[in-house]
């Protein structure tokens, strides 16, 4: 069956408009042979989402942004998203928009709620939401920066011109003194520290052995030490404690006058007795001393012993008065 010249032609003319409408659809980035699914979302602001962004779940492209129209009647942005996936979406589900990156623009995010089990069809509306990218975040923290460094250059700028103010011709020919005075006390520093550093090379032997002996007596003290703690230094002390409580019993029993060193204390009678007794011994001894022939008669021819006489006058009192 021969075909026509005229049906040639159509059928080329309709496969021309076909190819140019796949065409077409195939730069704006749409096949035409995939079953996509439509969804709407709004937001109040898109934060700068461009045309044909990408959408993605968990990170996977599963579709892109298809276009952004104004709603009239609200004056919010109405994005429609084209789908390409399998993946149940519920109606609950979120489009959040985010900034991967510095550089990677604006995505949208599916965010999906496995709790709902209603699932979105194609033309239906989900929520929105922005997210704060790192671009904003990083805006945020600088703007409160940028103003701490207005307000200290401000500041160094009124010091600086303080201190122009105060260093005049004198002040800074005074502070060229002091610096070069300065310099000095430094190089007199650096001849300094070279002798203490020439003392010490002198001297190593000398303080090797200072520190040797001084090793010497930290391991004594050491062997000392082990040795108190050896010494059951607590035992002793306790014991001394104990010893220490008798005697307060005794120096106690004692003020109470018990015993017989108490009585000797307390009792005045005793004391008394004691004081008479050694003032007669004592003039029986002085008596003895002065006349000892009444207590001693050694006789070569039988004499007979002379009575005794109580002597006239107590010479002890006299003794004493005097």
């Amino acid at each position: 069956m021969k075909l026509s010249r005229e049906i040639k032609t159509a059928i080329l003319v309709i496969a021309s408009i076909l190819l140019f409408i796949w065409g077409y659809s195939f730069l704006k980035g749409r096949d035409l042979f995939t079953n996509y699914k439509t969804f709407y979302v709004e937001y109040e602001n898109v934060e700068g989402l461009a045309p044909s962004a990408p959408v993605t779940l968990n990170g996977l492209v599963i579709g892109k942004l298809n276009g952004i129209k104004i709603n009239e009647s609200t004056g919010k942005l109405l994005v429609e998203l084209q789908i390409k996936t399998d993946f149940p979406i519920s109606k609950s589900s979120a489009a959040i928009i985010y900034e991967p990156g510095f550089i990677g623009g604006k995505q949208i995010a599916i965010e999906p709620n496995f709790e709902d089990k209603v699932l979105a069809v194609s033309g239906d509306h989900i929520s929105g939401n922005v997210r704060v990218g790192l671009t904003q975040k990083l805006g945020d923290q600088l703007v409160p920066l940028q103003e701490k460094i207005e307000k200290l250059m401000a500041n160094a700028d009124l010091l600086i011109t303080n201190v122009n103010n105060v260093l005049d011709k004198k002040a800074q020919e005074d502070l060229k003194k002091s610096l070069s005075e300065m310099s000095k006390t430094m190089e007199e520093f650096h001849k300094a520290s070279a002798n203490v550093n020439t003392i010490l090379d002198e001297n190593k032997t000398q303080i090797k052995g200072v520190v040797t002996n001084f090793n010497k007596i930290s391991t004594n003290f050491s062997k000392i030490s082990d040795s108190i703690n050896k010494a059951n230094l607590g035992k002793t002390i306790r014991t001394l404690n104990s010893t220490m409580v008798k005697v307060n019993g005794i120096m106690t029993g004692l003020e109470a006058g018990k015993g017989s060193m108490g009585k000797l204390l307390k009792d005045d009678a005793l004391y008394t007795n004691f004081s008479k007794s050694s003032k007669e011994l004592e003039l029986l001894l002085q008596d003895v001393r002065l006349y000892p022939t009444r207590y001693i008669n050694v006789s070569l021819f039988g004499k007979k012993n002379k009575p005794y006489k109580a002597p006239v006058v107590d010479s002890l009192s006299i003794n004493k008065n005097k």
